[in-house]
């Protein structure tokens, strides 16, 4: 067994300032990622600050510069958010992406901040035994050769293949979620997509957050847009699998042409997709089959797969075909 420190401060400041100050310092919320990972020997701080007792717990609406938010604390579990009144009407997409996570029990015990800092990983990273390179830099990535039924299909790179495992996170990249960010210097917001990175050739690295930077909470915007919104997860079993590609989308539309939308893909990068090209395309014309189909091949112009991961691609067609549809029929909102 390794010895290691365990904090419990009391504010958020005294968090960071414990982590900041110590190389080997990490944060513990509701663990269920940091935990598995600790028992497995992937993870191996020498300081634990316990954060989920501090005050950061509430989900409630605030009037900004931006307009109406919902601001909801790093703290508030999985389950309590998704089911929270404003979440389920005027957030749909959301609730549906934390139900689709996980189980019930995990729902239960993880935290909104540690949704979105999960670890990208695949089955390699969490086996010590094989070559990983977000494990151990420079060691190699054994998913390029070996199972790779998961890996990345868009923004990899010979380093990591994988791909990030939130459906939360998903949900938010489409609703243009802002993160609120507490460090030494300070707080600051950044989007939602400007959290999490590519692999490049530092997959070690899962965010752009500096060492001690702590997640207070996120702000999502109350709009008429984000309340027709949902999500889709495509996966190998009905509860507690990954996503094989999944869709976050909110539209609306006029006499039968997209006014604005949004979109945003699990399963297919390191990183929550947004689909921009995809968007753009869907601007200001029809949607029907044909329309979001092409809007689905431009965003997938540079996919590469290989012979595991070629069945993403007509997926993902597929998903996005019929999650648009559904919800300007109506019958997904």
């Amino acid at each position: 067994m390794r010895a290691l420190d365990y904090v419990r401060p009391s504010t958020p400041e005294e968090a960071v300032a414990a982590v900041a100050g110590d190389e080997d310092a990490m944060f513990l919320a509701g663990g269920s990622n940091l935990v598995d990972h600790l028992k497995l020997g992937v993870a191996r701080p020498g300081r634990l600050v316990d954060v989920s007792r501090l005050p950061l717990d509430e989900v409630a609406t605030h009037d900004t510069d931006r307009g109406t938010v919902l601001r909801v604390g790093a703290t508030v579990r999985n389950a309590d958010l998704a089911a929270h009144p404003v979440v389920r009407s005027r957030l749909p997409g959301l609730s549906r992406a934390l139900l689709a996570g996980a189980s019930g029990q995990i729902r239960q015990q993880a935290s909104t901040a540690g949704n979105l800092l999960q670890r990208t990983r695949c089955v390699y990273f969490q086996d010590v035994t094989t070559p990983c390179n977000k494990r151990e830099p420079g060691s190699g990535c054994s998913a390029l050769e070996g199972y790779g039924r998961y890996n990345a299909v868009l923004g990899a790179s010979e380093h990591c293949v994988a791909t990030h495992p939130s459906d939360m996170a998903v949900a938010m990249a489409a609703l243009d979620t802002s993160v609120v960010v507490l460090g030494p210097d300070g707080e600051r917001r950044m989007p939602s997509t400007d959290l999490h990175r590519l692999p490049g050739d530092e997959p070690q690295r899962d965010t752009t957050l500096a060492h001690g930077e702590l997640v207070t909470g996120v702000e999502i915007p109350l709009t008429d847009l984000a309340a027709v919104s949902t999500y889709r997860k495509v996966r190998d079993r009905a509860s507690y699998a990954f996503a094989l590609v999944s869709v976050a989308a909110a539209v609306r539309t006029a006499g039968g042409v997209v006014e604005d939308v949004r979109l945003a893909w699990g399963g297919v990068a390191h990183a929550p997709w947004r689909a921009r090209r995809a968007e753009e395309a869907l601007r200001c014309g029809p949607v029907d089959e044909q329309a979001v189909a092409a809007a689905v091949d431009a965003e997938l112009a540079e996919a590469e797969t290989s012979e595991a991961t070629t069945y993403k691609v007509p997926m993902l067609r597929g998903a996005t075909v019929e999650t648009l549809l559904a919800l300007v029929e109506g019958e997904d909102a």
